[in-house]
């Protein structure tokens, strides 16, 4: 991607009508990745752009059916394909990366089968380089972007897990990571309505993976006919965040298209390839924020922000920060998601400590990423909510699984 391809992806996304997803796309991966980035940022894009954004993480274009039988030839020998009864030319769904179809095993079991879409590495690679330097470029001459947005670490983290997601082998990874988690806590920690689907390691490669098919529905297709109970998805809440700041390690891609409710109301974590890490400062130092923010202490949401810091700030500009801060908060307490998107005032609350001079480590970005999904889904799910009041009921329970915060 030159600098012309990324100015005309730019005015796609901020034009005055809804952005072509299908030009997008043509652009090639690199675009659709940084497009389905701005699909999260509720803090300075309209919601409805963000909204139609969205529809990139599970609405692209998919292969036709001689593409999907070439990839299967190209891929899997004929021992492979005598294990199906039977193979859907029409996929389930189609993504990015790959799109998957459901099938039917010999022996009568249902699975779904995904699909890597394209042989596309080499060019997203090379967009990538292309891009970066560009980027270095501009940082030259406005460097203070660098302490606000970070552009080469979210290039970075985009990098990181596309290239786990083109191979499908790290699912099973990273869902054996997650499932390790969960057996470790239990007892410690309620997560028992969390599940992950079978993968069959025998018919799973590189760029084809088969999975058991999960009887129930993505959140996504819930919230878009309005049918997701709101106490389900602070469940999710519940659950996703005690992998952040307890575990320390996360669904890097929690988005609602990667979590389906199942018929008994279990809730299964698919698309594992790509998983987040936080360190033992953003991981404490975030969660003694919001533990904050729950309760609606301000002033403490200052020093927590200040204390998380690699570089704090005394004196002076802290005698600024902090009456900044508490203004900023003042219409905070009782406010619905869709007065105060809590994503936007997070992210306005970093940027008033950088502007102050504070320096934060560049690890933040997957679990801002984190709180955008949540966010976006809140807002399709139950506008009116209070989210703050509502997940403040978990902070008790983390806590007792953080004795390191203070």
């Amino acid at each position: 991607m030159n600098a012309f391809g990324f100015l005309r992806l730019l005015r796609a996304i901020y034009g005055n009508k809804a952005p072509d997803l299908g030009e997008i796309q043509a652009q090639g991966l690199l675009a659709v990745k940084i497009a389905q980035h701005y699909a999260l940022r509720v803090d300075f894009l309209d919601p409805e752009v963000c909204r139609h954004l969205s529809k990139l993480y599970r609405s692209t274009l998919p292969m036709p059916p001689a593409g999907l039988r070439a990839q299967l030839n190209r891929h899997v020998g004929p021992e492979w394909l005598a294990e199906f009864e039977s193979i859907e030319e029409e996929p389930l769904a189609s993504a990015s990366i790959g799109q998957v179809h459901r099938g039917r095993l010999k022996d009568g079991s249902p699975v779904v089968v995904k699909v890597i879409k394209a042989d596309n590495k080499a060019a997203f690679l090379a967009d990538l380089a292309s891009l970066r330097r560009l980027m270095r470029l501009l940082l030259l001459f406005y460097p203070k972007l660098n302490r606000v947005f970070d552009p080469l670490g979210v290039l970075a983290h985009i990098e990181e897990y596309t290239l786990l997601e083109l191979d499908l082998r790290n699912e099973r990874a990273g869902l054996d990571t997650l499932a390790a988690v969960q057996r470790a806590q239990a007892g410690r920690y309620d997560l028992s309505r969390l599940r992950f689907p079978v993968i069959y390691d025998r018919l799973t490669g590189e760029n084809v993976m088969t999975s058991g098919f999960v009887e129930g529905e993505t959140f996504d297709e819930l919230l878009e006919r309005g049918a997701l109970p709101y106490e389900t998805l602070l469940e999710l809440f519940n659950i996703h965040g005690f992998f952040i700041f307890s575990a320390g390690v996360f669904h890097g891609d929690l988005h609602p298209g990667n979590v389906i409710l199942g018929r008994g109301g279990e809730l299964y974590f698919v698309d594992t390839g790509a998983l987040s890490r936080t360190t033992g400062p953003i991981k404490d130092g975030l969660f003694g924020f919001f533990e904050a923010l729950c309760a609606y202490d301000y002033p403490l949401c200052a020093e927590r922000l200040n204390a998380m810091a690699v570089r704090g700030i005394d004196g002076r500009a802290w005698a600024r920060f902090r009456p900044a801060l508490l203004d900023l908060y003042k219409d905070f307490k009782g406010r619905t998601v869709s007065e105060v998107s809590l994503t936007r005032r997070m992210m306005e609350t970093i940027r008033l400590g950088v502007d102050h001079g504070m320096v934060f480590e560049k690890g933040m970005f997957p679990v801002i990423k984190s709180l955008m999904y949540m966010d976006g889904m809140v807002l399709r799910c139950n506008p009116r909510a209070d989210l703050i009041k509502d997940v403040g009921r978990f902070a008790g329970r983390l806590r007792a699984c953080l004795p390191s915060v203070s």
